[in-house]
C-alpha cells in the first residue's frame, strides 16, 4: 500500500467521507483529521477485518493561533455532533496544545502531527474542493503500512518523552485487536 492507495482507500469508504465532510464544513484554518482515524483504517485493512475496529474519538485538530479559547473547541465539537450525532469528536486547536503538551509552540498542524508520539499515529487527512482526500503524513506511512509501531524522532528525544510513549503502548494494548503489530517498546 502507498499513499495514493491508502488515499483510494478512504475516497472509497463512505463512513470515513460523511465524516471528512462534517468537519469540512466548520471551514477550519488548516484543519485535519487525524491519529486513529487513519491508523486504524490502515491497520483493520491489512488484518482483513470485516468490521472497523471502533476508535475512541474523532481527532479534529487545526490551528489558530488568534483565538486559543478552548470553549471555542467545544463549540466546534457541539456542532459536529449536531452533524453527526452518533460520532465521538474531540476538536483541538493545535496553536494552544503545546500548553498542555508543556512543549515548544507548533508553528502548524502538521508539525503538531509530526510531534505526535508514534510515527503509524502521525497521520492526518482533509477534504479539499470536489471531495478530494489530502494526506498529512510528516514520516510517510510506512511504518504504518508495516505494521510497525515505533517513536516518532520528537518523542526519543528525552526520558520524559519516552515513558509517554511507552505508557501509551500498554495502554492502547494494540496488539490485542491487530495481532502483527510489531512493536518497538525500547527506542
Amino acid at each position: 500500500m502507498n499513499e495514493g492507495d491508502l488515499v483510494e482507500l478512504i475516497e472509497e469508504d463512505e463512513w470515513m467521507m460523511e465524516i471528512l465532510r462534517a468537519a469540512q464544513v466548520l471551514l477550519l484554518p488548516d484543519w485535519w483529521i487525524c491519529a486513529g482515524f487513519v491508523r486504524s483504517k490502515i491497520w483493520d485493512v491489512l488484518h482483513k477485518h470485516r468490521e472497523r475496529t471502533p476508535i475512541p474519538n474523532i481527532d479534529v485538530i487545526y490551528f489558530n493561533s488568534q483565538n486559543m479559547v478552548e470553549r471555542e473547541e467545544k463549540a466546534y465539537e457541539r456542532k459536529l455532533h449536531s452533524i453527526l450525532p452518533s460520532i465521538p469528536w474531540s476538536v483541538k486547536n493545535e496553536a494552544r496544545m503545546h500548553m498542555r503538551n508543556k512543549v515548544s509552540p507548533y508553528s502548524s498542524s502538521v508539525d503538531a502531527i509530526a510531534k505526535f508520539p508514534e510515527t503509524a499515529t502521525a497521520l492526518g487527512v482533509k477534504l479539499e474542493k470536489g471531495d478530494n482526500v489530502v494526506l498529512a503524513a510528516p514520516y510517510g506511512i510506512s511504518d504504518a503500512v508495516n505494521l510497525k509501531v515505533k517513536p516518532t524522532p520528537f518523542f526519543t528525544k528525552t526520558e520524559e518523552r519516552m515513558k509517554i510513549y511507552k505508557e501509551r503502548l500498554y495502554r492502547k494494548d494494540w496488539k490485542r485487536v491487530w495481532k502483527d503489530l510489531k512493536i518497538d517498546s525500547v527506542n
